[in-house]
């Protein structure tokens, strides 16, 4: 790579919202080679949630990403209610199936205006951002909070919605869905749009498999999966939707999947607030006393693909183990095969395509002593005892 420039992109960058280090190997204007460097955010989650009780931990893991902020906590409910086999009251799952689709419309109403941003189209990003204003005025309506709600907790949800709220509900879901009209008519129109994503970046099928991207970065690709439909939980078993998919597997179909995406979202919120209309009753929750010894696994579909949760719990009030693993750890990746090849302007589009969340994939490298800066461990040591507590734990429940 010696006759190669290096174009660096971090870790600090106007085209990323969080510190990250991409490199690119340039021979003129072509990217023959990208690096990528993590590290500089590592905030200790899964060691933080070891010392926290049961109840403790949906508040700390809302906050491993701001922007979907609900998918951590509903992917620990499902780890935490399959260890303590629960079946969550019918309303509590609406009612959770709801905030995650909203999370999912201000989700993919950020990204388009950013990728708008990023191509020099700013009417499309006041336009996205302008149209996802309503919907954080939603969740303040129902939570209190425009981000990180606080409405998860083991058994059920935290605060019940109301008839009035029902119905400003659905009147707001019927302004998103025009101004979406709007929204995908300019983006799918635009020759513009159309000449800077069509055939850049483009990932195929085995890309996926190889890197087992997930989300709308493989459903762009035509690899029809989605954790709500292939493993149902809350309330997306009880409606009628569909997986959204494309076949070009380029920028301009990760943007035709969330586009699209989105009017299933809004379909799903509908129909989980007319259900909710006329059952009229129903529990919020159920009571949950104590958590007994187990090994759960929770998934769920967050906007930018599933989020896993691993818990190991022995019967106190605290999780022995807690591993996670957000759908950017795995997307990011593709970066390798979406890049090469492609011009300076054309990568940059490209690495945000995947709609890259550097905070959810943070793992610790180097673990140093704070008082005399002395290295203590590599991170293929700390993996190898993370490896090694797994397997005494596993040997431990098996006795």
């Amino acid at each position: 790579m010696s006759n190669k420039k290096i174009i660096p992109i971090g870790p600090y960058h106007p085209l990323q919202e969080e510190p990250e280090l991409f490199k690119l190997y340039c021979e003129g204007e072509i990217v023959k080679d990208i690096k990528w460097e993590t590290g500089y955010n590592h905030r200790g989650i899964e060691k933080l949630s070891e010392q926290k009780t049961f109840d403790q931990v949906f508040f700390l893991v809302e906050r491993i990403c701001g922007i979907c902020s609900t998918s951590h906590p509903f992917a620990f409910a499902n780890a935490m209610e399959e260890i303590a086999d629960i079946e969550v009251p019918d309303r509590a799952k609406y009612i959770r199936t709801i905030i995650g689709e909203l999370e999912r419309l201000h989700s993919h109403l950020l990204w388009v205006g950013l990728a708008g941003h990023f191509l020099g189209y700013n009417t499309v990003f006041m336009w996205a951002w302008k149209y996802r204003e309503p919907v954080l005025d939603l969740f303040e309506m129902i939570t209190g909070n425009r981000n990180s709600y606080a409405m998860f907790k083991i058994g059920g949800v935290r605060r019940d919605i109301t008839d009035p709220q029902i119905r400003e509900i659905k009147k707001v879901m019927q302004v998103v869905k025009r101004k979406t009209d709007l929204l995908t008519g300019a983006v799918m129109d635009d020759p513009v749009i159309h000449a800077r994503t069509k055939g850049v970046g483009i990932l195929t099928k085995k890309d996926i498999a190889d890197y087992a991207a997930v989300g709308p970065t493989a459903r762009a690709s035509g690899v029809d999966i989605d954790i709500r439909r292939d493993d149902p939980y809350a309330a997306y078993g009880l409606v009628d939707w569909k997986v959204i998919t494309a076949e070009a597997g380029d920028v301009f179909a990760k943007a035709e999947v969330r586009l699209l995406e989105m009017y299933e979202s809004i379909k799903i919120i509908e129909q989980c607030l007319n259900k909710m209309k006329r059952e009229k009753e129903g529990d919020t929750e159920i009571q949950v006393r104590e958590i007994p010894e187990g090994i759960g696994t929770g998934r769920a579909e967050a906007p930018r693909g599933e989020v896993f949760h691993f818990v190991v719990t022995d019967g106190s009030n605290s999780p022995v183990r807690h591993k996670i693993r957000a759908p950017s750890y795995v997307n990011i990746a593709t970066f390798k095969k979406s890049c090469v090849g492609q011009t300076i302007a054309d990568a940059t589009i490209s690495l945000a395509a995947v709609d890259p969340c550097y905070c959810c994939t943070e793992r610790m490298a180097v673990a140093y002593d704070f008082a005399s800066k002395e290295r203590l461990y590599s991170g293929y040591e700390l993996l190898d005892i993370s490896r090694r507590k797994t397997e005494k734990i596993k040997t431990q429940k098996s006795q």
